[in-house]
This record gives C-alpha cells, structure tokens and sequence, in this order.
C-alpha cells in the first residue's frame, strides 16, 4: 500500500500544482513538466513511428450513429441539452444497465450525462472526497484519478496490481482502508493492465467499502471491450447499489473518443452530489453527439459480442510480435491495452526503451511506471504499454517491426 498527498503540492499549494502532483506532472522544481504522452507523440512524429502509446482507434465507428449525428445538427439539436443529459439519452443508459446487468434505473433521477467519463471521474471525486479524506485506487492508475484527487485535496491510497494476473492481495486490500477512506475507485475492466477483476475481489471491495461507510466509483468504460465472460458492475453485486456510482461513456464503446459523451449512474443522492459540480464544469455538452449514443445503445447484442471479438483479433497479433521479440506478454483480459515486460531483454528501464523506440524499431509506446507513485513506478519499472485498438495492417506492421528488437539491443 502506497499513498501519497503531502509532498510538494499538499494541502497548501495552489490547484493546479495539486492537479499537476496527482497526475505525476509536476517536477521536483514545482515547474510544469511535460506528460509522457506528449513526450512519445513527438518522437512518433520525428521518426515516422507507428504511434502505439495513445489509446485511440484509428478509424470511426457505426456510420449509422456518425450520420445520426449529423441528422440531428441539421434538425436544430445545437443550443445546450439539459444538464443532466436529454431525456432519450438517459432512457436509453437506464434501458442498457436493465438489458445487459438487471439494473434498474430511474432516468430521471438516477442517470447524468457528462462530458465523457472523464468530467464523470472528476465530478464525482470533487463531490465526495476533500481535506483529511483518503481516497483509494488500484496501482497502476490512470492519471486522471490521481490529478482529481489531488485537486480535492484529499490523500491519495493505493493497493498493487502486480503481473502476471494483475489481481489485487486481498490482504493488501483490506490493509488500505482505513477510518479516513471516502471513495474507493475501481477501474474494471482496468487500465493500464487489461485486467479484468475476479468476483471475489469486487465482492471484498464491497464489503470493506460498506465497513468503512465508503463510496465506490467505478470507472467501466471498457465495459463492453472484454475477451471472456461478460462484464460484471460492481453495483450488481449484493450490497452494493445503494453506494456505488458507475460511470460509463461512448468512446471506447462506439470508437468515437471525439464525442465525449459519457453518464454516471447511481443512487438520486449520489448522483444529485456528482450533478452539482457538474453544473459548475461543463453544464452541458454534445447535443447532437448525445442523440447518436442513443441510438447506439440499442444495437443488438451481436454488434457488442462483434466488437469484443475484432478487438481480441487485435490483441492476438501484437501480442506475437511482442513475443516474438523476447518479451514477457501479459495478454490482457479486457480494453485494448497490453503490457509487456521488457526485463528479458535486459532493460532494467521501461522509460530509457520507450524513448529509443521510435527510432530504433519505430514504434512507440508509454512505461507503465508514469501511472505510480514512486514505489509504485519501482516495482513496474521494465513494463511497456502498447495500444492495440487500430487497423489490422497497421498492427501487422508494428508486429513486425517490434519483431526484430531482439536483434537490435
């Protein structure tokens, strides 16, 4: 169990020096460094690299849902949708939770549209948590959470994902909450391992959470991006509906990343607390995008069970490629990431590699280490993350390519 929160943007600093901290930007300086991300784009660019370190497809989703919004621009649905999202949208994220988990959902009490996932995350963590809260999520974590947390103020609690499962110790776990936890958030299917997590460790999640009175938020965006049994929401489970807030959106989903369109989903309390920051963020946004998932929503089961099985095709051929390398894969259970361990080749630095592959082999990809604290980072030190979410020929290309680095370290 790691934490972190009082260092050099703690409670004192300004904002965006705790945003910054949280989401591992901010340098031993206090000077704004810049992202990995940003880092990786430019030597793709420079070097004419196959750009696996972003995660997003490649080419557009159903033409159907790209022409619904179109339809509904020309119609007028241009001025600002209601803030908690038009009422089709809401119906049809109420109607998708019933088919697809027996949830059921009030429209219109206990369903919000937000501006992607991403305002979800952030509204829900700025609602709950603040000053002398801890707030727990696995490690390694998407950036978002930590950059939320510690806006809030609150400190920041993790629990160790380690390869080759990537499944929490359920002894670790239980170690991490403590009298000060508010939120636990849980990224299943998770990111950036492609873990999916067992029951028994949702089930545990639940009952520590209910112990210590917290909030589970869960991050579910590659819901529908699994390559075994269904998905299961952790508010499905015994216990947990009355304190769990779920948080979906189109992007990964529909491959339409541009839209932004997400919900958060939940009890009318909980979601009425994530809909008073909300107001305050982006109000609203995406009318016309909002009627195009709509419709989307109520695609038959077979486009869902179509796009899991494109995606694990996907996987597959980068996943050789990365052996054939001489890597250590960890074929992932669920989104389109897959991590790899660089350690058989001798690199004892993720980051160093990550920075001479654009050039050596041209390819590009993102350390694991950037989503931990320092501990963290240490123990996921040798580790790549590759996205595989684009157009098989280009997959088979960076295969290829990633092939030959054994011969070229």
């Amino acid at each position: 169990m790691t934490s972190a929160g009082q260092g050099p943007a703690g409670q004192h600093a300004s904002a965006w020096q705790r945003t910054a901290a949280g989401a591992n930007v901010l340098g031993a300086d206090g000077r704004l460094g810049v992202t990995i991300f940003e880092e990786m784009t430019g030597l793709a660019v420079r070097h004419g690299a196959i750009n696996l370190g972003q995660g997003f497809p490649d080419e557009d989703g159903p033409a159907e849902m790209a022409e619904a919004a179109r339809s509904a621009i020309l119609s007028g649905a241009n001025q600002y949708a209601p803030g908690q999202g038009i009422p089709r949208l809401r119906e049809a994220v109420a109607a998708h939770q019933e088919r697809f988990y027996g949830i059921a959902l009030d429209p219109w009490r206990e369903v919000i549209v937000t501006t992607g996932a991403t305002e979800g995350i952030a509204a829900a963590i700025l609602a709950l948590a603040g000053p002398g809260d801890e707030v727990l999520t696995f490690e390694p974590f998407y950036d978002s959470y930590g950059a939320m947390i510690g806006l809030a103020g609150a400190e920041h609690v993790t629990v160790p994902l380690r390869a080759p499962s990537f499944q929490p110790d359920l002894a670790e776990l239980e170690a991490a909450f403590g009298s000060r936890t508010r939120v636990v958030v849980v990224n299943n299917p998770h990111n950036p391992t492609g873990a999916v997590f067992g029951r028994d460790v949702l089930a545990r999640i639940v009952a520590l959470a209910a112990e210590h009175d917290a909030v589970i938020v869960t991050d579910e965006v590659y819901e529908h991006l699994v390559f075994g049994p269904r998905h299961v929401p952790v508010a499905s489970l015994p216990g947990a509906a009355e304190r769990t807030l779920t948080i979906s959106s189109a992007g990964k989903t529909f491959s339409f990343t541009g839209w932004k369109v997400g919900w958060v989903t939940g009890p009318e309390e909980l979601v009425g607390r994530v809909r008073t920051i909300k107001q305050f963020l982006t109000y609203s946004s995406g009318t016309p995008f909002q009627e195009a998932v709509a419709l989307g929503l109520g695609y038959p089961d077979s486009f869902f069970e179509g796009i899991a099985a494109a995606l694990k095709a996907k996987r597959d051929i980068l996943a050789q490629g990365l052996e054939a390398a001489g890597l250590d894969v960890y074929r992932p259970e669920g989104t389109y990431f897959i991590t790899a361990d660089t350690a058989g080749l001798g690199f004892d630095s993720a980051v160093d590699l990550a920075r001479r592959l654009p050039e050596l082999v041209g390819v590009a990809a993102i350390p694991v280490s950037v989503f931990c604290h320092p501990e963290g980072a240490g123990r996921t030190r040798s580790l790549l993350r590759f996205a595989f979410c684009k157009k098989e020929p280009l997959l088979h290309e960076a295969a290829t390519r990633l092939s030959r680095l054994a011969e070229l370290v």
